[in-house]
């Protein structure tokens, strides 16, 4: 399947999965929490509003590729649906695009550039 033939939100769905693993691998293997409190670790990196402050940094250092911002702006402008109450709007559309651009690479089975999000955000966020 190619990226083009989905939905912005199809796209976010599956990104949302690539990442959860990507962030739950890195707290197993980091010994980062006990059963208990892996959700609450996992959370300063997959809540909405993590993953809209990783995509601002990451774009404010002009990281993504031309096609990346294309697809986050696909996923950002694609109907949500619902919205958690606790998080605002704006938030919530730019956590969906960041997710659909890990859902776009994931598809191509561009594995080394998830990666290279994964390292960056990794090293920016433990610093």
């Amino acid at each position: 399947m190619k990226p083009e033939a989905c939905s912005g939100r199809t796209l976010a769905f599956l990104g949302d999965a690539v990442w959860s693993l990507l962030v739950r691998e890195h707290l197993i293997e980091n010994g980062r929490g006990k059963g208990s409190t892996l959700q609450k670790e996992s959370i300063h990196y997959v809540s909405a509003r993590a993953q809209a402050s990783f995509y601002s940094q990451l774009h404010e250092a002009s990281f993504f590729t031309a096609d990346e911002e294309e697809t986050y702006k696909r996923g950002r402008n694609s109907n949500a649906g619902s919205v958690p109450h606790s998080t605002p709007v704006a938030v919530y559309r730019s956590s969906t695009g960041f997710e659909a651009i890990l859902g776009a690479l994931y598809l191509e089975k561009n594995e080394k550039r998830i990666r290279q999000i994964w390292d960056t955000i990794r090293t920016v966020k433990e610093r």
